[in-house]
């Protein structure tokens, strides 16, 4: 992309919509947008379609419970990121949750994109989910299955951070819920994730468990072995009272087979002791309780910036799109997560850094890019 394809405006009215994006159609003929926008004024969203639709300019986007400005959390205004040609995308709603109608849709969704790939390399399925579909990881293993690493995959959940569903994908007709909107990127060689948890020796397993719900631990009770964990390990009492205080600091990790760790942050406690994880845990899943992560190691900022650099070169000067979870933000407190932004600008040097709070992230493992569904994470890219 070249510089300045990435606008944030503050007062989303319709004269300064207007404006910018005709500003970028008379330069770019293909003009394409995709805009975030925060939670607050989400009901913005219908003036930017008014606007897009009046002049043939395909609108997609999302939104979110706040969005990022190079090192700070807006909750204001929108961001307008632009593309010189509108790349495929496609905005599916109500993803289904039962196993066999999600593989159909999977199915079709990838037979859509497939249609798309030619020889071009470095292509890029970018996706936004919205936080309240329960079966992401399914979803992008069937994805997976089907395109294998023909892409790069990178993305984040859009949604409210209370959870509480809400329209939250759109394109320049409809907002819809619990939905996939997808991209794909040309000459774009995906995103960096990281989190920056140490997993301790400590493992359990998760012996009970349906999508994103959690039953039992070592066939006791989930919230039981989790209180346990918690005040062996950092001398903290959990209880149903300050559940949802402490929970985001205490987050469990699945161990994959490749050792990779994936973030699993409890977010709801039901009655009969069983826990509500942001993404699913399979059946039997090796689980530890993590250590929080070291911002001041600067070891999640160096893995960034050492993969956008392996990816693109320096980025110095360059536009980059980053995408920071809500529960990472919950656990460090926001002045320490501002901090890691205005880190993660100075590292990079970037001219500017758009992007949102997500409510869970997507990037590609190291084993032949196998797409993950994260939390706690930041998600880097180029635009």
């Amino acid at each position: 992309m070249d510089k300045n394809m990435m606008v944030y405006l503050p007062i989303p009215d319709e004269a300064i919509l207007e404006s910018t994006v005709l500003a970028w159609q008379k330069v770019h003929p293909g003009l394409g947008i995709c805009a975030l926008f925060p939670e607050a004024i989400g009901s913005s969203v219908v003036t930017l379609q008014a606007v897009c639709s009046r002049h043939a300019i395909p609108l997609v986007g999302g939104i979110f419970p706040a969005l990022v400005k190079d090192a700070r959390f807006v909750t204001e205004g929108v961001w307008l990121l632009a593309f010189e040609q509108m790349p495929y995308y496609a905005l599916y709603e109500n993803i289904p949750q039962d196993g066999t109608e999600a593989e159909a849709v999977a199915e079709k969704i990838a037979a859509d994109v497939r249609a798309q790939i030619d020889h071009t390399p470095d292509l890029t399925l970018f996706m936004l989910f919205d936080a309240m579909v329960p079966n992401i990881s399914s979803m992008l293993d069937l994805l997976y299955l089907q395109l294998a690493n023909r892409v790069h995959y990178a993305g984040a959940n859009a949604g409210s951070e209370t959870f509480q569903p809400m329209p939250c994908l759109f394109d320049s007709q409809r907002v819809v819920s619990n939905g996939l909107l997808l991209m794909l990127l040309t000459k774009h060689k995906g995103a960096i994730l990281e989190h920056g948890y140490r997993a301790p020796q400590n493992i359990v397993y998760a012996t009970s468990t349906e999508g994103n719900r959690i039953s039992q631990i070592d066939w006791r009770p989930a919230f039981e072995v989790y209180q346990e964990l918690v005040r062996t390990q950092y001398g903290v009492e959990i209880t149903q009272q300050n559940f949802y205080e402490h929970a985001v600091h205490f987050p469990f990790g699945i161990v994959r087979a490749n050792h990779h760790v994936v973030v699993r942050i409890p977010v709801m406690l039901h009655e009969d002791g069983s826990l509500f994880c942001v993404g699913e845990v399979p059946p039997n899943a090796v689980l530890t309780l993590l250590e929080r992560p070291e911002v001041d190691s600067n070891e999640t900022l160096r893995v960034l910036v050492d993969g956008l650099t392996a990816l693109n070169g320096s980025p110095c000067g360059t536009e980059l799109l980053l995408f920071y979870c809500a529960g990472r933000r919950m656990h460090l407190g926001t002045e320490s997560a501002t901090a890691e932004m205005a880190e993660f600008l100075k590292h990079t040097q970037a001219r500017q850094v758009a992007g949102a709070l997500s409510l869970g992230e997507i990037g590609g493992s190291t084993l032949h890019g196998y797409p993950l569904f994260q939390n706690a994470t930041l998600v880097a890219s180029r635009w």
